[in-house]
């Protein structure tokens, strides 16, 4: 007669514990979705839930059985809400990772600490914030600029990086290095030194994306600025085979042809040119080199 009774109560205990483990679940599936209530759209179940619900309920987690999500999802509310010192203390308590270097650089960019969040984003690495702070930096001082992007290539590189970010990196170093170039006295040693390091670093960007139109027509249009125009031709040319329907590419190639004394030629490309995009920057640019014509 026990038999029967203690299977029973077995099952009775198993299904309680069945009942609280889903209703626990589901409190936490209910957390979730209301600490993403503020960007969840209007009428939504999210957005029906209080944020304080969610917050009670990954503290109590926090308390009972601190995970990594839950201490990202604390910190990353407490952000969301300006409480500094909440977001770092969660984020101090993350094992290394990038999200922790990111989370603190984020505490560290609200708090105006600048110089710490560029370490902070470069040790994550979040090339967006760093291409950013290069940028403000660069408003400045574009050699200052051009040394964090150059970080970042490097640090990208490390970690073995898809090709395309570290094509990026080289890019945005080229523009920072023309940047510097035009804060040099004209035709000084320095500038020109300036302005080969930016080839230097568009030609990286091509050869590291291949496929990319811009990169090597950046590359072509730095050669050509720098009076190699043998190099801007090839450059151009590998351009417009990667895409026969860019005007920048094929304009270029007039400008070649142009600096090279064929304005016959230069004609040409200008006539195929405007025949795909007559507003291109390249377009315009061969149509005043053709007005200047002697």
């Amino acid at each position: 007669m026990r038999a029967p009774r203690t299977h029973a109560l077995l099952r009775v205990v198993l299904g309680a514990a069945v009942a609280g483990l889903v209703i626990a679940l589901g409190a936490v599936q209910a957390a979730s979705d209301a600490m993403t209530a503020r960007v969840a759209a209007a009428g939504t179940f999210p957005a029906r839930v209080p944020e304080r619900f969610g917050l009670a309920v990954y503290r109590a987690l926090d308390r009972i059985a601190p995970a990594p999500y839950v201490e990202i999802t604390l910190a990353q509310s407490a952000l969301g809400r300006g409480d500094v010192d909440a977001a770092e203390r969660y984020a101090v308590a993350l094992p290394a990772s990038a999200t922790r270097d990111e989370l603190l650089a984020r505490v560290a960019s609200a708090r105006g600490q600048a110089e710490l969040a560029r370490e902070y984003f470069l040790a994550a690495p979040d090339p967006g914030a760093v291409n950013a702070s290069a940028q403000t930096l660069a408003a400045g001082n574009p050699a200052a600029g051009y040394a964090l992007e150059r970080l970042l290539r490097s640090r990208l590189a490390r970690i073995g990086t898809h090709p395309d970010a570290l094509a990026q990196a080289s890019w945005q170093m080229g523009r920072l290095a023309n940047r510097q170039a035009w804060r040099e006295v004209p035709g000084s040693a320095l500038q020109r030194a300036w302005l080969r390091r930016a080839l230097r670093d568009f030609e990286a960007a091509e050869q590291l994306a291949p496929l990319s139109e811009r990169y090597v027509v950046e590359a072509a249009n730095q050669a050509d600025l720098l009076g190699r125009r043998g190099r801007a031709r090839e450059l151009f040319a590998h351009a417009a085979a990667i895409d026969p329907a860019s005007a920048d590419a094929i304009a270029g190639l007039g400008v070649v042809a142009w600096e090279s004394g064929d304005p016959r030629a230069a004609a040409g490309y200008l006539r195929r040119a405007r025949e795909i995009d007559a507003q291109a920057l390249m377009v315009r640019a061969l149509e005043r080199d053709l007005r200047r014509r002697p």
